[in-house]
């Protein structure tokens, strides 16, 4: 059985007062940088991509990160199985899962979807906690916004532990202190990735859907930028790290990260997010939801540059990101961007009805023929 290890905090980050000591090695990390130039990038603007998709195949993404510092404290308490939330497709519901499963110990998804009295079937994330034989516990969009996440989980451990279980409670997205610690180890990383390949980054852009990964990654660089200013990302011009949120608003997340997870991990009373973070609204029609013209530009992403960007989280920050560079130009002029590819692509799978006409082409499917 995987075995937590030691974790000792970079120092640039030494005033945050509550770092863990241990951890889990989940992901396959480093993950790589890429020059990347999608669609629609205008001159002047130069681009990379961070491959945090490629940390893993049934562990792939961002959240694997947070779950390495999450589920070495599940075992750390002597949990048997874990709770946690998400969509009906959630992406770190089927990561703690499949990562639940390699630790021996069971876990129960509580899926918001639209049609809680039906099986959810075997599409996309979904296979993957079924394969895994997580136990999925489906409630409507009305009964989440009733009782909230948090109660939820709350009221499910409750129900185990009159059952003798030891359940380990994770919220949405494994979005909380600790979780986020997965993303300041990231930033050191990142910064000898830059050293190590003599990249010059003056912005960091992603997808934000529960406020850890975001936390992580401003906090850290901001924390980095104070201890190395002469190094890559530089905060006298402007905030550099950019969040693209996917669903709420952007009053929602300060106010998270503000309140929850910055006092979780000891951070300095007096720091507030919007010193180190810009927070854009990125959700379109709503979360989850696609529009034509984000599905079309995700299928021109995969055709032109071989990256396939998934529809929730990566696609539709990257499709705004890209809509901002050019309807507001003299923002990012000369600047080179690292976009932080968060994976999710296995919810493309939901949205095969949508992609119908993005993606066909008149040839794209042929007949073999030996003699014409």
């Amino acid at each position: 059985m995987l075995k937590s290890v030691p974790f000792v905090a970079p120092k640039w980050a030494a005033s945050l007062r509550n770092p863990p000591a241990k951890k889990l090695r989940l992901g396959h990390f480093p993950t790589p940088i890429f020059p990347f130039a999608p669609p629609g990038l205008p001159d002047g603007v130069k681009m990379y991509i961070k491959r945090d998709d490629f940390s893993g195949l049934e562990t792939s993404g961002n959240k694997i990160r947070k779950l390495e510092f999450l589920m070495s404290d599940a075992l750390d308490q002597g949990a048997d199985c874990v709770v946690t939330c998400g969509g009906v497709q959630s992406n770190h519901c089927r990561a703690t899962a499949t990562v639940a499963r390699m630790l021996g110990l069971d876990s129960y998804l509580l899926l918001r979807t639209n049609k809680p009295d039906e099986d959810p079937k075997l599409v996309g994330n979904l296979l993957f906690d079924r394969m895994v034989d997580a136990t999925l516990i489906q409630m409507s969009r009305q009964e989440y916004g009733k009782y909230g996440s948090e109660a939820m989980i709350s009221r499910t451990c409750e129900r185990l532990e009159a059952e003798n279980r030891r359940p380990y409670a994770i919220p949405v997205g494994g979005s909380n202190g600790l979780g986020s610690w997965g993303y300041i180890e990231a930033i050191d990383e990142l910064h000898k990735q830059l050293q190590e390949q003599e990249l010059e980054v003056t912005d960091l852009a992603f997808a934000c859907g529960s406020g850890g990964t975001a936390a992580g990654i401003s906090l850290g660089s901001y924390l980095y930028a104070k201890s190395h200013p002469s190094e890559t990302i530089n905060f006298d011009n402007k905030v550099p790290v950019h969040a693209y949120i996917v669903c709420d608003n952007e009053e929602y997340f300060y106010n998270y990260i503000d309140k929850r997870i910055l006092p979780e991990m000891g951070a300095p009373s007096e720091l507030s997010s919007r010193e180190f973070m810009q927070i854009t609204n990125s959700q379109g029609t709503g979360y989850a939801r696609s529009t034509k013209a984000e599905l079309e530009f995700i299928t021109n992403v995969a055709r032109t540059t071989g990256v396939l960007m998934d529809p929730v989280y990566s696609g539709k920050a990257l499709y705004h990101l890209i809509r901002e560079l050019n309807e507001n130009p003299s923002k990012f002029s000369g600047k080179t961007i690292l976009f932080i590819h968060t994976g999710g692509q296995f919810g493309l799978f939901d949205k095969d009805d949508d992609l119908q006409d993005v993606v066909n082409r008149d040839d794209q499917v042929q007949r073999f023929r030996m003699d014409d």
